[in-house]
């Protein structure tokens, strides 16, 4: 069950789309990732609040200024790909003192070393 509302994802983000998609994506992630953590309920709420405006955001995209004369559009501060994408994203990223959901989508690589030297009596 959703730790948020849409009514509470909409108090820190601008917007007039449904979020409950979102919700549910997000209540996905966080319990599978952050479920069996130490952290205490009211922070998973939080992180799960956030993460739901990262990812309605990340749909729906509000400009921080447009210009009519060339039609430009600019967007709120710096942002990359992943949960650094939006400003909510890198919230979560914040509020997870874990630092578990900074590792969404990052692979795991393991490297095995050989030793291909030769001896003298090869």
């Amino acid at each position: 069950m959703a730790r948020v509302t849409d009514y509470e994802v909409k108090e820190i983000l601008d917007t007039d789309i449904d979020t409950t998609p979102f919700i549910i994506a997000a209540n996905l992630i966080v319990t599978d990732i952050l479920g069996t953590s130490d952290l205490d309920d009211d922070l998973l709420k939080e992180i799960e609040r956030w993460l739901a405006a990262h990812l309605a955001s990340v749909r729906d995209q509000q400009p921080a200024r447009e210009r009519i004369g060339d039609a430009e559009v600019y967007y709120r501060g710096r942002t990359g790909l992943g949960l650094n994408a939006t400003l909510y994203g890198q919230q979560v990223m914040m509020l997870d003192t874990t630092g578990a959901m900074s590792n969404i989508g990052k692979k795991k690589v393991m490297f095995n070393s050989i030793d291909l030297s030769l001896d003298d009596n090869y």
